[in-house]
C-alpha cells in the first residue's frame, strides 16, 4: 500500500523530458512508483487531474541562513513549490564564529526577536537548523566573509600566508561537519579585500571534497570581463568546480557583455574547466544598501560606519566614489532605485529614491546615507533594489543547458517575527514568475525545459543525492501546480504576497501545502551528504 498517490496529473520527471499523464506513488517518504497505468490502494489518494506534477524546486542560491533559524517554516518558499534551499551564498554564512557575540554580525537578516540556541562551529549551526523543524530541506555552504572574520576580525586586509592557511583549515573543518560548498562575495566587504592568491587555498579544499565554489564576482558592469576572468582563474588554479552566481551583467556593462562572458566560459571549458552558472528570473537587482559604501567606509563595524556617515568630510568622499557597486548611483538614476527593506523607515519601502529625496527635501544620495544612519543596528539589513538587468541577457542565459534559476532571496512569512522582513522584490514569487513570465507567457523555454532548470539541473550540480527528479527511490519532494494560473503576485509597493496556482507541495513525502493551504507539517531536513 502506498502512503499517497497523486492521481491523473501531467507528470514531468525533471530531466527535461516531456510530460505524460500518469500517477505517482509515494511510500515512506520516497517515490515508489511513477506510472502511466492507474495506481490503487493508498492511505491518501489526491486527484491532480489537469494539474502539473513536478519535482519540488531546488533553490540553489539563498540567504535564509538566519531567517530559517528565526522562523523555520519557509512560508514564502513552500507556497511557490520550493522544497530545498541552499544557503551560505555570496561569502555570507552564520558559522563558524569565534564567540556567540559574533552571530548577529555575520547572520544575514538577523533579528534580535528570534529565540535560538547558540553555536560556534559549522556543525553546531547545522544542528541548530536541524532542530528547528524545517519547512524545506537545507544544504549549507560556508562563506569566505565569515571565515575571514573568524581569523582577521575587522582588519582591513586580506591576510598573510599563515592567516590564509588558518582560513583554509576552517573551511576544511566546515566541510567535514557538513558544508556542501564554499562561497565568496567579492563585491562585499571583506570579500572585496581578497585576491585569487587568498581564495585559491580555500577553493582547493572545496576541490578536495568535490564540492562547488560559488562566487558573486567582483564586477558585472564596466569591468565585467575582469570579474569573470578572476573567477575562472581562481577555479583553474585550485581545480574547483565553479558556480558563477547570478551571472547576468549589471547596468553599465556594454551590450555585448553577456555574450562575451559566455564565450569566455566556453573557451575555459575547452581546457577542462568545470563551470556553470545561474540567474535571477527578474530584471530587478537587490543588495544591501551599505554595499554602496567604499570598502574603507565599511570597516570596523556598525558604529564606525555610522560615525563616518555623520562626518561631512567622509560623506563627501563616499559620494565622490568613482566606482560604486551600482553605476546607477553614479549616473544618478534614482528613479530606478527603490527602498526594499528597512526597519526604522518601513513606511518608505516601495518608494524610489528620487521620490524619497523630494519628500525629505535633500539630494537622493544624502537620503540614502541618512537612512543608513537612521537604521542604526539594522544598517546591515537595510536593502534596496534597482532595475539593473536586461531581459535579453536573461533569455540568452536560459538557452544554455547548464543555467539554473535561483531566487537570491530569504525565506520569510507574512505572519510571525519575519512579517516585516524582505529578501528581494521577487522573494515571494521568483519561481512562480519564472514559470509565468519566461515559460508560459514569453515561451523562452518549454515547460519541460523550465522545470529542469528548477529541479534536476541544480540538484545534480550541487551533488544532492536522490533529489531533483521524480524517479523511483528518490526523495518525495514534489510540487503540483496549475501551469495556466501559476502567478507571482508581488509588486514594488506590495512585495509580501504569496504566489498563486500551486495546489500541493510535498517535502520528504509529507504534505506541506494541500489544496493551496499551508499545513502545519514541516518535514525538511539538513542535507549533509553529497555525491562527489
Amino acid at each position: 500500500m502506498f502512503d499517497i498517490i497523486l492521481k491523473g496529473g501531467e507528470v514531468f520527471d525533471g530531466t527535461g523530458a516531456e510530460g505524460f499523464v500518469g500517477d505517482v506513488g509515494i511510500t515512506n517518504g520516497l517515490i515508489s512508483e511513477v506510472s502511466t497505468s492507474e495506481l490503487h490502494d493508498a492511505k491518501d489518494i489526491i486527484d491532480v487531474t489537469g494539474l502539473t506534477v513536478s519535482p519540488g524546486f531546488v533553490d540553489m542560491h539563498t540567504h535564509s541562513d538566519f531567517t530559517l533559524i528565526a522562523d523555520s517554516r519557509a512560508e514564502s518558499q513552500v507556497h511557490q513549490g520550493v522544497t530545498t534551499e541552499v544557503i551560505g551564498q555570496c561569502g555570507i554564512s552564520c558559522a563558524p564564529v569565534c564567540s556567540h557575540a559574533i552571530i548577529p554580525l555575520v547572520s544575514p537578516w538577523y533579528t534580535s526577536k528570534a529565540k535560538h540556541a547558540h553555536w560556534l562551529g559549522f556543525g553546531e549551526y547545522l544542528d541548530t537548523l536541524d532542530a528547528s523543524g524545517l519547512g524545506v530541506n537545507v544544504m549549507a555552504f560556508v562563506g569566505h566573509g565569515t571565515i575571514h572574520r573568524a581569523v582577521m576580525g575587522d582588519e582591513l586586509r586580506a591576510g598573510d600566508a599563515d592567516e590564509v592557511e588558518q582560513m583554509a583549515k576552517l573551511v576544511e573543518r566546515a566541510m567535514d561537519e557538513g558544508a556542501g560548498g564554499f562561497s565568496s562575495g567579492l563585491e562585499y566587504f571583506p570579500g572585496s579585500l581578497a585576491a585569487p592568491e587568498h581564495l585559491v587555498p580555500m577553493c582547493e579544499v572545496a576541490s578536495k571534497y568535490g564540492r562547488l565554489y560559488a562566487t558573486h564576482v567582483r564586477n558585472r558592469d564596466t569591468h565585467y570581463d575582469l570579474g569573470f576572468a578572476e573567477a575562472i582563474a581562481t577555479a583553474r588554479q585550485s581545480g574547483a568546480r565553479l558556480q558563477i552566481s547570478h551571472i547576468q551583467p549589471k547596468y553599465g556593462a556594454p551590450d555585448y557583455a553577456m555574450e562575451h562572458t559566455l564565450e569566455m566560459i566556453e573557451l575555459a571549458r575547452k581546457y577542462d574547466a568545470d563551470i556553470a552558472f545561474d540567474i535571477i528570473p527578474h530584471d530587478w537587482a537587490h543588495t544591501l544598501m551599505a554595499a554602496i559604501l567604499p570598502k574603507w567606509a565599511q570597516a570596523g563595524g556598525v558604529e564606525a560606519v555610522m560615525e563616518r556617515l555623520r562626518n561631512q568630510e567622509d560623506r563627501a568622499k563616499i559620494k565622490a566614489n568613482a566606482q560604486p557597486m551600482w553605476l546607477l548611483v553614479k549616473a544618478r538614476k534614482w528613479k530606478d532605485i527603490v527602498l526594499l527593506n528597512a526597519t526604522e523607515n518601513h513606511d518608505l519601502v516601495g518608494a524610489d529614491f528620487e521620490e524619497i529625496g523630494r519628500m525629505r527635501g535633500v539630494d537622493p544620495y544624502d537620503a540614502v546615507l541618512d537612512i543608513l544612519i537612521e537604521e542604526g543596528d539594522n544598517l546591515m539589513n537595510t536593502m534596496w533594489t534597482s532595475k539593473s538587468f536586461r531581459d535579453d541577457d536573461l533569455d540568452l542565459c536560459l538557452q544554455q543547458q547548464e543555467c539554473a534559476v535561483i531566487s537570491d532571496t530569504v525565506a520569510t512569512a507574512t505572519d510571525g517575527i519575519l512579517k516585516d522582513h524582505l529578501g528581494s522584490l521577487s522573494g515571494y514569487g521568483w519561481a512562480a514568475r519564472f514559470l509565468q513570465h519566461y515559460v508560459r507567457d514569453r515561451e523562452v523555454l518549454s515547460l519541460a525545459e523550465g522545470l529542469q532548470k528548477l529541479t534536476s539541473i541544480p540538484a545534480e550540480r550541487l551533488g544532492l543525492l536522490k533529489r531533483g527528479k521524480l524517479k523511483v527511490g528518490y526523495h518525495a519532494d514534489v510540487c503540483v501546480f496549475d501551469r495556466s494560473t501559476i502567478t507571482s503576485n508581488v509588486t514594488a509597493k506590495n512585495p509580501r504576497r504569496y504566489a498563486s496556482g500551486v495546489a500541493h507541495v510535498l517535502v520528504n513525502g509529507k504534505l506541506s501545502l494541500h489544496n493551496g493551504t499551508r499545513t502545519d507539517v514541516n518535514a525538511g531536513q539538513v542535507v549533509r551528504e553529497f555525491a562527489a
